[in-house]
C-alpha cells in the first residue's frame, strides 16, 4: 500500500471519529437542553389546579370543580384570565437560552423578583417552573423550569415566548386577586325572576316594582302599590336586560375608596331582584365625581362622571366601578315602560 494512501485513509479515519465525537457531544448537550427548556404543556385539559406565588408573599390557587374555575376557595375566576393563561402553557416556546455573561445577572433578578408556577393534574403536580421579568426589548420572558423529578431548578434559564406575539408573558401570571376576580354582578335569566324593584332615591316618585308572575303575565307598579299600563315588548326587553351583567373593574377591599364608599356615600339608587326561590340580591348606585378633563372633552360642567359609576353589590359584600353604558339600561323610571302615545 503506498504511503499517500494510508495517509489519507488516516485522514478519513480521524475525521470520522471527529464527526461522530461532535454528534454524540451536540446530541447530548441538546437533551440536556430540552429537559430544562420544557417549559410547555400541551394538555390543559387535563389541569384541574394551578398555584402561583409571587415574591412579595402573594398567592392564588385556581382550581377547576363542578362550577367551573374557583380563586383561592372565595370566588369564581374571570373567565377571560384563566382562558389566557391556559393558552399561554400550552403555546410557550423557547426563544433561546440566556447567554453565559447574563446568566448569573438574570439568575439574581429572577431570585428576587419572579412567580412560581405549579399546574397539577387529577392531584399530582405535572409542571413547574419560576416566571421572570422582560428582555429588555419586552419581547421575551426569563423563565427557570424546574426538574419534576428531583424537584430541583436546572442551572440554566430562558428567554420565552409565543410564536406570533410580540410582547412578554409576565402579565399573564397574575398574583393578586382583585385581577383575577370575576366581575359579573347581575346574572338572571328571565324564568329564574320573581320581583324587580328599583328604589331611585333622586327621584323617588319615578321608582318602581315589576311582578313577574309568568314569562307571560307581568305586572309594573309603585312602591305604594299603584299599578302602571306599559308596553309589553319594553317589559320583555327589560328583563333580558339581567344576563351577564359586569362591573369594569372589581375594587379591593383594603382600598380607601371602598372605606369611603362604605361609610360616607349615599347610593342615588338600589336594585333588589328576588328569585323564585325567594333568595335576594341587592345592588346599590353611587356617583362617581366628574373629571376636570372630560368635562372640558365634553364641553359640559357635569358634576358627576356620565360614563362611569361605582356599584356596591352581592349584597354589599363587594365594590366596583361600572359603566352607565352597561347599567343605564337597567337604571330607567316607570315611565320607560309607559305604551306609546
Amino acid at each position: 500500500m503506498k504511503k499517500s494512501t494510508i495517509i489519507i485513509l488516516g485522514i478519513l479515519i480521524a475525521l470520522t471519529g471527529l464527526s461522530i465525537y461532535i454528534y454524540k457531544s451536540k446530541n447530548k448537550t441538546s437533551t440536556i437542553n430540552k429537559e430544562a427548556s420544557d417549559f410547555k404543556y400541551k394538555d390543559t385539559a387535563s389541569i384541574d389546579k394551578i398555584f402561583l406565588a409571587d415574591k412579595n408573599g402573594k398567592e392564588i390557587l385556581v382550581e377547576k370543580t363542578a362550577e367551573g374555575w374557583i380563586v383561592n376557595k372565595k370566588y369564581h375566576a374571570r373567565p377571560d384570565v384563566i382562558d389566557l393563561l391556559l393558552y399561554t402553557i400550552r403555546s410557550i416556546e423557547v426563544k433561546s437560552p440566556v447567554s453565559k455573561n447574563a446568566r448569573t445577572s438574570v439568575i439574581k433578578i429572577m431570585a428576587a423578583k419572579s412567580t412560581k408556577v405549579e399546574l397539577y393534574s387529577k392531584g399530582e403536580k405535572v409542571k413547574q417552573y419560576y416566571v421572570g421579568h422582560p428582555t429588555q426589548d419586552n419581547t421575551g420572558t426569563y423563565m427557570l423550569l424546574t426538574n419534576p423529578e428531583t424537584d430541583e431548578n436546572y442551572e440554566e434559564p430562558f428567554i420565552t415566548h409565543i410564536p406570533g406575539f410580540d410582547g412578554f408573558l409576565t402579565t399573564r401570571y397574575l398574583t393578586d386577586d382583585v385581577d383575577w376576580r370575576d366581575r359579573l354582578v347581575i346574572n338572571y335569566r328571565p324564568p329564574q325572576i320573581k320581583e324587580i324593584k328599583l328604589e331611585l332615591f333622586e327621584v323617588p316618585d319615578s321608582s318602581f316594582v315589576i311582578d313577574l308572575f309568568s314569562m307571560q303575565r307581568f305586572g309594573l307598579k309603585t312602591l305604594k302599590g299603584k299599578f302602571i299600563p306599559f308596553e309589553e315588548d319594553k317589559m320583555k326587553q327589560y328583563i333580558a336586560y339581567f344576563q351577564n351583567v359586569n362591573c369594569e373593574i372589581v375594587l379591593d377591599k383594603k382600598d380607601k375608596l371602598v372605606d369611603s364608599l362604605s361609610k360616607a356615600a349615599v347610593p342615588f339608587a338600589k336594585l333588589t331582584i328576588t328569585d323564585r326561590n325567594k333568595g335576594t340580591s341587592v345592588c346599590e348606585f353611587f356617583h362617581k365625581h366628574a373629571i376636570a378633563s372630560k368635562n372640558e372633552q365634553y364641553g359640559i360642567n357635569y358634576k358627576y362622571d356620565p360614563d362611569k359609576l361605582f356599584v356596591r353589590y352581592n349584597n354589599g359584600q363587594d365594590y366596583g366601578v361600572a359603566q352607565f353604558y352597561v347599567f343605564g339600561k337597567i337604571l330607567q323610571t316607570y315611565q320607560y315602560f309607559l305604551p306609546r302615545k
